[in-house]
Order: C-alpha cells, then structure tokens, then sequence
C-alpha cells in the first residue's frame, strides 16, 4: 500500500533561480554521488530523502554514472514509496559515463538521447527538471553543434526541461552559449561545479565573465573539500570517513597525499583557524561556516549536500542560520585567513568604472 501523499513544506529553505531560467531551487539540495546507491543502499536512503524533504530540500541529484546507475535507481524507488508528488520535486541527472562500450560515454547524439532514455527507465520517470552534460569531450573531438542541438531535441521530447553542463571550462560554455543563438537552440542554465573555500579560481575568476553575460548560476558540488572543511582530517583520517572509505578514488587519494605535504599541512592549518572563527564568533561549526560561504555567493543557485546519514542532513541545514551572519567584516576576516582570493583580471592601467554605475 501506496505511503499517503504528503505536501511540501518549505520549511526556512531559501529559494533561488537556477541560473538565467525560471526554474527555483533550493539553496542545499542532496545529490548521490558516492553515496545513495553506493555506500548507502535500502531503507537508509529512503531515510535519508525522507527526512530532506522533510526539512526543505526538494531537489535530487544524481548521474548515469553514480554507482553504474544504481543511485537513479533508488532515488527512483524511494521517490515512488514515499508517494512524493512529482510536481514538488526537481531531479537533476547527469550524462557521460555510461557504460564501457564506445558510444555509451561521452557526448554523442546517440549517447545523449539513449543515456536520457535509460536514466528515465532506472529512475521511473517520465522525465526530469535539468539533464547534465557531466563533463566535456576532448576539445576538438566533437562538434559542439552536436552537442547543442541533442539536448535541444531531450528537451524538445520533454524527458527534461532544461540541460545544463559540469565542469566545463569557460571556452566551452561561450562556444555552446554562440551555437545556442547562431541556429536559435537552447543554451545552457547553470554549471555543476567544484567549488569550496580552497579552491576558487574557476569558480570565481574564469566563469566571472558567463556569470555576467550569460546569468549562468552554479549547482556546486564538495563544498566541504571531500569533508577537510569539516575539521574531521585535522587529526588524523577516520576509519569511518570518506576519506578512508573511498581513498582509491583519484579525487580524495590526491587530497589524501597532501596531508604529507606542507601544502596539505597549510591547508589543515587554516581549516583549525577558520574553526577557531567559526566557534567564536559565529557560534557554529566550521562546516556550516564553509556551506554558509559557498551559499552566499551570488552566482551559486544550490549547494549540493552528501549525506550517509540523516543526520547529516539536518546537521549541514544548520548553515542556513549562518548566512545572514557573514557580514562585511566577517567575510574579511576569512579572506584573511584563507589568503587565496583570485587575484582580478589586470585592467593594465584603466581606472574601474564607477561601482554605482552600469560596469
């Protein structure tokens, strides 16, 4: 028997644009990646969705390529036993990985349109709200007409209403956003990217001309640096982390041999400060403080929270309260301590435009 039908409730969840569309999103989403159908499988990720929509996330992401497509699959699962109404929820899902034979990955037209219908299948749904490109091909290797005009035709079947990109490097989006207007297609909304106190180059230095002249809005994935900024890796790695859990994985094993490194060392010894920040005069931990940082910046559209328990989900929910707390002075006193900022784009000379203007 069918779980009765809940309504949702925003609960204090702020909402945003997903970048240039129209589509709201909330500030922290759940995604699966490592986790729903990975390490998580079965009633705890029932669990886990449950009590994120519970407490105002409404919006899911996952990928073809997440646990070899099992995390479409128990999102779906769960989605259907808790009897949510599809109305309420955004699903996100991602394209690239998806098989080992040589047209089920990349960005094919065929890929694209048979990996749409697949994630569909596993996910038992008729369609989702953005479909992703998870990663670019090979410049060079494929037409980005191509490209264009597939995601186009997803949307054009309505198995997604919008598509949107992962990792691209700025030149790639400028060249699908030139295909989008030149043959009168859809172009891009957002980009799913890394982005987290530690690393902040591309999100903040290259994409800063997308963002201006595109309105293009970031879904952001590890804002908590694979769990460094959660202060647990200060000492030591945990044989129940991520870290220990996944140390095989290219992405953690390089922030796992770092630890060694004075790099790595620099790297923990601003996390204990930001810590010491956080504690003090903010009266949260250093991971709200870190979620609460990448939220703030008005270019992210969602942050995309991982969780292996439910607990951690309303734990991470706690930097909603932190935001309006990051005022001037505050966000000076962590640029200090951070000491990374992206260095602005030299003006060889020119005096900036008056800021009340129109720069």
């Amino acid at each position: 028997m069918a779980q009765e039908y809940k309504p949702y409730d925003p609960k204090n969840m702020p909402f945003r644009r997903l970048g240039s569309s129209g589509l709201r999103v909330p500030v922290f989403s759940l995604g699966g990646w490592l986790t729903l159908g990975g390490t998580v499988v079965g009633d705890p990720v029932k669990e886990i969705i449950k009590i994120a929509f519970e407490n105002g996330i409404n919006m899911f992401d996952t990928a073809e390529g997440y646990a070899e497509g099992r995390s479409e699959q128990e999102m779906g699962r769960v989605i259907k036993e808790l009897n949510l109404r599809r109305s309420d929820l955004i699903i996100s899902t991602k394209l690239f990985w998806g098989g080992d034979g040589p047209n089920d990955t990349g960005l094919s037209r065929k890929h694209i349109i048979e990996g749409t219908q697949a994630s569909l299948q596993r996910l038992g749904l008729d369609y989702v709200d953005v479909i992703f490109s998870h990663r670019p091909d090979p410049t060079g290797e494929l037409p980005m007409e191509e490209v264009v005009r597939a995601f186009n035709y997803v949307i054009d079947q309505g198995w997604s209403f919008y598509w949107a990109t992962s990792e691209w490097s700025a030149q790639e989006l400028e060249e699908a956003h030139h295909v989008a207007h030149v043959y009168g297609l859809i172009a891009p909304v957002a980009e799913q990217c890394q982005h987290h106190m530690l690393h902040r180059e591309r999100p903040e230095k290259e994409y800063d001309p997308i963002y201006r002249k595109y309105g293009t809005g970031t879904t952001v994935f590890s804002a908590l640096a694979g769990g460094l900024l959660t202060g647990k890796y200060n000492k030591g790695i945990p044989s129940d982390s991520r870290l220990a859990k996944h140390a095989d994985l290219p992405f953690l094993k390089e922030l796992i041999d770092s630890f060694g490194e004075e790099e790595g060392r620099k790297k923990l010894q601003i996390v204990q400060d930001l810590g010491t920040l956080a504690k003090d005069e903010l009266g949260c931990s250093v991971a709200h403080l870190a979620l609460a940082w990448v939220a703030k910046n008005p270019n992210t559209s969602t942050v995309i929270l991982g969780a292996s328990r439910p607990e951690q989900v309303l734990d991470n929910l706690q930097a909603i309260e932190v935001i309006p707390k990051l005022t001037p002075a505050v966000m000076e006193k962590i640029e200090n301590i951070l000491g990374n900022k992206p260095e602005p784009i030299p003006t060889w000379g020119r005096p900036p435009l008056d800021k009340f203007g129109r720069l």
